[in-house]
């Protein structure tokens, strides 16, 4: 597109804020206004809450609108309605329709250039309007205040679980990321947190307050239970206001049914807003939800083959107990090896990933997707030797990496693909024979 993506590349310093996205949306006739909206931060486990959100609505009998990033294979995942991609001629025509606006702002606006992700988010709610949608569900990209997707009027805010992440963005504690997430809290709208730190949930209170927002802590107001699952997915109990309910979802790991409660507690309050959602769109919602490449079995004939886009300490600890219990559930008898196909983008924590990943002792393959950002092997290998790991092959084509991996691989081990969604995508495509998207004018760095 020729357009600063800071997904892809560092910002260098790229001036942050809401004009552009004001004045390109204005242009536009403000489609982001007009229906109700469920806005969506936090740090993990934000895409997966909404996914869920969106299902549950589809079910109910609403056209919805999901926005969400970054995607695993295509661009046109992020912008769906009523879980249907964006055809790509739609996709092309919006962008025929926004270009000359945006390029006013960048001539005539003074706020800067248009980045990549200000024009998705524009051309999601483009197509949100066109397609006469009854709702949109928007996962913030980055952050939160200053967030292309800051500019909603929304009807529910919903923070997920935080961590520390992008802090040379967002700050160097949790309490700071806490302050931009709440940045999404608009004056006397209901806010949804899932647990938090107590440094977190400190700032968010204290931000709900002061703009005079309900916010529900979803843990004392719910409790949920795990009943049991196999690698499809997992049953669990949850009681709130409604009362109990058993339901079912076929995502795995404990964060998830955490995540589908915090959902269920959204859904819950947009009930209380003259927005039905009934217990049986609920149960039928959840059990129907997509949200691939996240703790995802691709096979389990043989060794067992997961993708989990875990980039930061937390969330590769959540795996790690995920990938435990799955390991127990595919070999209970007697558990096997795990495979590590791992690759990590500059800006992660390498070592702090790779440290929570060395409690399953795993035989490391070294990889380095197509991603800009992609580290290197070498950086790779260094870390993982210095936990006292094995690295056994450093390919240069991911396929090559699956390849090996799978060859080394016993019918009772794990392939565990992860260390950034690049990753699991990648590993996903060539498992799966589907067709990547790439970008060849942005390079990556030498190795």
């Amino acid at each position: 597109m020729g357009l600063a993506d800071f997904e892809r590349t560092a910002s260098h310093g790229h001036e942050f804020h809401l004009d552009r996205m004001g004045l390109l949306l204005g242009a536009l006739g403000d489609p982001h206004l007009g229906r109700p909206t469920v806005h969506v931060a936090g740090t993990k486990g934000k895409g997966s809450t909404a996914a869920m959100v969106a299902s549950v609505l589809q079910a109910q009998g609403y056209r919805v609108g999901l926005y969400t990033s970054p995607h695993l294979h295509s661009a046109v995942e992020r912008i769906q309605v009523s879980g249907q991609p964006i055809a790509g001629a739609d996709f092309a025509a919006l962008v025929e329709q926004a270009w000359p606006v945006m390029e006013r702002v960048n001539q005539d606006g003074g706020v800067g250039g248009v980045t990549t992700f200000e024009l998705l988010t524009t051309l999601a709610f483009l197509h949100f309007r066109q397609a006469g949608a009854d709702f949109q569900v928007i996962e913030v990209g980055l952050g939160g205040r200053l967030d292309s997707t800051n500019v909603v009027e929304p009807d529910v805010c919903v923070i997920t679980p935080l961590s520390l992440d992008h802090t040379e963005i967002l700050g160097p504690t949790v309490a700071s990321i806490a302050r931009e997430k709440a940045g999404i809290i608009k004056t006397g709208v209901p806010v949804l947190t899932a647990p938090q730190p107590p440094e977190a949930i400190e700032v968010l209170h204290r931000i709900a307050a002061d703009r005079g927002a309900p916010l529900t802590e979803v843990a004392r107001t719910y409790a949920w239970s795990w009943l049991g699952g196999d690698l499809h997915g997992q049953r669990f109990s949850i009681t709130g206001p409604k009362g109990a309910r058993q339901l079912w979802i076929p995502l795995l790991g404990g964060h998830q049914v955490e995540n589908a409660a915090t959902a269920i507690a959204a859904l819950d309050t947009l009930a209380q807003q003259d927005h039905p959602v009934s217990q049986a769109a609920i149960k039928e919602g959840l059990r129907a939800v997509q949200w691939p490449g996240r703790m995802e079995v691709l096979a389990d004939g043989g060794p067992l083959i997961i993708v989990d886009g875990a980039h930061n300490p937390h969330s590769a600890s959540r795996l790690v107990e995920a990938v435990e219990h799955i390991r127990r559930l595919h070999q209970p008898s007697s558990l096997g090896r795990v495979m590590l196909l791992f690759g990590a983008l500059t800006g992660h924590d390498l070592p702090g990933v790779l440290a929570e990943l060395a409690r399953l002792k795993p035989i490391v393959v070294a990889l380095r997707t197509t991603h800009p950002r992609a580290k290197p092997c070498k950086d790779i290998e260094k870390a993982a030797t210095g936990l006292g790991l094995e690295v056994n092959f450093q390919p240069d084509v991911v396929a090559d990496a699956v390849r090996r991996a799978v060859a080394m691989a016993r019918p009772e081990d794990v392939v565990l693909a992860t260390g950034s969604l690049s990753v699991a995508a990648e590993v996903r495509a060539a498992v799966k024979g589907i067709t990547q998207e790439t970008y060849p004018n942005l390079k990556q760095p030498a190795k």
